[in-house]
């Protein structure tokens, strides 16, 4: 059989307790190339992802230790790893609510091989396509590149919960421009929020805490007093 494109060595994580799913899986995407990794339960899976980068994570939603769900929400903390979920139920609210956790498709059991196949390739080249658009940004001792959802401090990266790292992705965006208080909590947190602005300040302590060299004097995010913060300029490549 044809290897993936380009003939690279493609490498997939799968996370599923079902032993016939794994072997099934595993001889589909290995005559195809691909370096495959399998796990039964949701943490070793979790911890499989955060010790080596994988190309894409093919994971049910029916494991034993917790639910797929709470895996991706996990995962999407800190990584944007492409992942295909597995799903036994063919209705649209499981479905909907794992595009909504940060799925990038679904592929329902039982499934046929050349159609995840084809869906694993579809994804693979869209996240690649992804990661060559988007630069790659510079400030103070911080790197972030907002395609792999990576931070980096000094070298070493750091971990960012999902609102952390959606705050952080915000600034960086209209980095070396005031965004007020109320531009930030309808952004990250919805209209309904607008006036929590003491919420907002835990984020910014918190943000500051794991970015700042000093975040009691922090030089990377300057509040602008009665208005909102501001991320210093970035550079980007």
């Amino acid at each position: 059989m044809n290897s993936p494109e380009n003939q690279t060595r493609l490498s997939v994580l799968i996370i599923d307790d079902e032993a016939q799913i794994q072997r099934l899986l595993t001889v589909a995407l290995e005559a195809n190339g691909y370096v495959v990794s399998a796990v039964g339960e949701g943490r070793e899976g979790i911890a499989k992802a955060a010790q080596r980068r994988y190309d894409a994570i093919i994971l049910d939603l029916g494991l034993p230790d917790m639910n797929g769900l709470e895996v991706l929400k996990n995962l999407r903390e800190w990584t944007q790893i492409p992942v295909i979920v597995l799903t036994v139920q063919d209705g649209e609210t499981e479905k909907v609510e794992s595009l909504d956790r940060g799925a990038d498709d679904y592929v329902t059991k039982p499934f046929n091989t050349s159609e995840l196949l084809a869906r694993l390739r579809a994804t693979v080249r869209r996240a690649n396509r992804s990661e060559v658009a988007e630069p790659i940004y510079r400030f103070g001792d911080v790197e972030v590149n907002l395609a792999s959802r990576h931070v980096l401090r000094r070298g070493e990266q750091l971990r960012l919960t999902a609102t952390e790292y959606a705050l952080l992705r915000l600034f960086v965006q209209h980095a070396g421009k005031v965004l007020t208080h109320q531009q930030i909590l309808r952004q990250i947190w919805g209209p309904e929020h607008e006036s929590q602005t003491q919420y907002l300040r835990v984020y910014i302590l918190r943000l500051r805490e794991k970015l700042e060299a000093n975040p009691a004097e922090p030089v990377l995010i300057a509040t602008e007093p009665g208005v909102g913060y501001r991320l210093v300029e970035a550079v980007a490549s």
